[in-house]
């Protein structure tokens, strides 16, 4: 009847965010509404059957005469057809100003009932009448019924336009923020290609100087491979741990140009794991910062072990080197960089929200590892497959 118009050593954990999804309540009839249209003749067709059927069924309790339905059939039907002329006036006073839309609509309702009340009142005078027409008496008993009608359907009107104008405002307020996230994800991305490019360069500059010329043009052909790999992603994109791994093996070509022997990675990689998403470029600064502080300080170098495993609904990813480890006073200066840990951590956050896990570990005896778990996640293909 109604129509509608951290530090070296422990784990760090990102902040408890609430995700637009999170504050979407529990039921949604918003599909319903979609067809405005559609919503609005569903209704009322509901509604008003509904009324013209409990009417109905209390009079025929009564006993079934025929001048008592037909009355019953009219009142139904002209309060079906009094409130299309009200949604159309309330649709026309939602555009004014509040001032001037809150009295017109209380005026518009109470025309409408004394109406309704004077049709009702007439139509039942063929019952109660041996001349039928309108009588005060008959249209003062019928105001009770039709004002309660009529005020219940304004209030539900007025109800559902304002839960739509509410679902809009939240909708672009969840479109807002997710293209506030999805620039800060870009951001974030773009801060390692910049990073990773003056070591890489410098390098090559070296290797130029000491006239090892074909070391730096083979150096220089895995850069561009590797930045072209990288630039086909998005900066937002989720890539599978494949493709990450790969990624990976690319970056420590160009590494092992440098560091040759000294550098000894090794990868241990679950097969069930392989197809699972996660940020591209997720683990680069984790090799970057092993290299870094365990493969370059050390005169035999380091190795380097990534380590993937699939455990239930979580993916346990692990990067962890034979180095010195890691001391306050070596993290801060990487930190304030903005990259390496800081990055992880903070795509990390914006990926997952609370639903991650972060963790460092450096031991006196030499070594650092870091231990990342993430929700298992799979692309709309790789679910079907699966």
């Amino acid at each position: 009847m109604a129509t509608l118009p951290a530090s070296a050593s422990g784990a760090v954990r990102a902040p408890t965010a609430t995700t637009p999804s999170a504050r979407r309540p529990p039921w949604n009839v918003r599909p319903f509404f979609e067809n405005k249209a559609r919503a609005f003749w569903t209704l009322q067709a509901v509604g008003w059957g509904g009324y013209l059927l409990l009417r109905g069924v209390t009079a025929i309790s009564n006993g079934f005469r025929l001048e008592v339905i037909i009355p019953i059939i009219v009142e139904a039907i002209v309060g079906y057809c009094i409130t299309l002329i009200l949604s159309a006036c309330y649709g026309y006073y939602r555009r004014l100003p509040r001032i001037a839309e809150v009295p017109l609509a209380i005026v518009t309702l109470l025309a409408a009932t004394l109406l309704y009340a004077a049709l009702i009142a007439f139509s039942f005078s063929f019952i109660r009448n041996n001349v039928p027409g309108i009588t005060l008496t008959g249209v003062a008993a019928a105001l009770f019924l039709t004002f309660v009608m009529l005020a219940s359907w304004s209030a539900l009107y007025y109800a559902i336009n304002f839960y739509l104008v509410v679902e809009d405002q939240l909708a672009e307020m969840r479109a807002l923020e997710l293209q506030a996230s999805s620039a800060q994800l870009a951001m974030l991305r773009y801060q390692l290609n910049p990073h990773f490019l003056f070591n890489t360069l410098n390098s090559i500059s070296t290797l130029v100087l000491l006239r090892q010329t074909e070391r730096a043009n083979a150096m220089l052909s895995r850069l561009s491979s590797f930045l072209r790999y990288t630039l086909a992603n998005e900066p937002t994109a989720h890539v599978t741990v494949a493709q990450e791994v790969e990624t990976l093996k690319l970056y420590l070509e160009i590494e092992k140009m440098r560091f040759e022997q000294r550098l000894r990675p090794s990868f241990d990689i679950d097969p069930r794991a392989e197809r699972a998403l996660l940020p591209s470029l997720l683990l680069q600064p984790l090799i970057e910062n092993a290299i870094k502080y365990a493969v370059s300080p050390q005169e035999d170098g380091a190795d380097i072990a990534v380590r993937v495993r699939f455990a239930g609904d979580r993916v346990q990813i692990g990067v962890s080197d034979t180095g010195p480890g890691l001391n306050e006073a070596r993290i801060s200066p990487s930190l304030s960089t903005g990259v390496g840990l800081t990055n992880i951590r903070e795509r990390l956050a914006q990926a997952y929200g609370p639903d991650h896990r972060f963790e460092t570990r450096s031991t006196p005896a030499g070594g650092f590892s870091v231990e990342i778990e993430i929700p298992f996640q799979l692309n709309d293909l790789n679910k079907e497959a699966a």
